[in-house]
């Protein structure tokens, strides 16, 4: 009886939440084609500041605070969600074997590439900023390794969380076009 009291309050709980809506990141096209000097390139999972890593989509506030919407969240996990997205950009601008970690495919791949994120945030002058560094690094093939450093500032148009997410897919689009560079002739 007490399981079904507890279960029926629960229930009742849930249906007076509001319904959470969710916001996807979408990948933006990208027109550069680049000849690869590897034949394939592990992504490893992005990794991004806590507030980024979050569900919930993060801002920053005219008194400089980072805050969040608790009722729109990302559709996906977001670490998960960037990795899928510089993987996806990486292979059409290479048109080669991207994958991301744990690698998919039989046999090592040729490089590894490690992102770590500082900052991805929508600001109050109308900018959403990317910066971090990024790594690649021999795992199959002889590659020199190198670090690199990234400040990307892409416009908004507004503050919407529409306009996050699309100066967000537009930022990765340029980071991935900057890591394509590093593995091309």
């Amino acid at each position: 009886m007490l399981k079904k009291i507890t279960f029926v309050a629960l229930t009742g709980l849930a249906a007076c939440s509001p319904p959470l809506e969710r916001l996807a990141l979408t990948p933006v096209q990208s027109t550069l084609e680049l000849r690869p000097l590897v034949r394939s390139a592990m992504v490893r999972t992005v990794s991004l500041p806590t507030y980024a890593a979050a569900e919930e989509v993060a801002f920053e506030t005219a008194t400089g605070l980072i805050a969040s919407s608790p009722d729109v969240l990302w559709a996906d996990d977001p670490e998960r969600a960037v990795t899928l997205v510089l993987t996806r950009n990486l292979a059409d601008i290479l048109n080669t074997d991207v994958g991301p970690d744990p690698w998919p495919f039989v046999g090592l791949a040729d490089v590894a590439i490690d992102v770590r994120v500082e900052r991805m945030l929508a600001g109050t002058d109308g900018m959403f900023r990317l910066e971090g560094q990024f790594y690649v690094g021999g795992d199959a093939i002889d590659f020199r390794n190198s670090a690199h450093t990234f400040a990307i500032a892409t416009p908004m148009p507004d503050q919407s969380l529409g306009s996050i997410a699309a100066a967000q897919a537009t930022a990765l689009l340029s980071l991935s076009e900057d890591i394509a560079r590093t593995l091309a002739r």
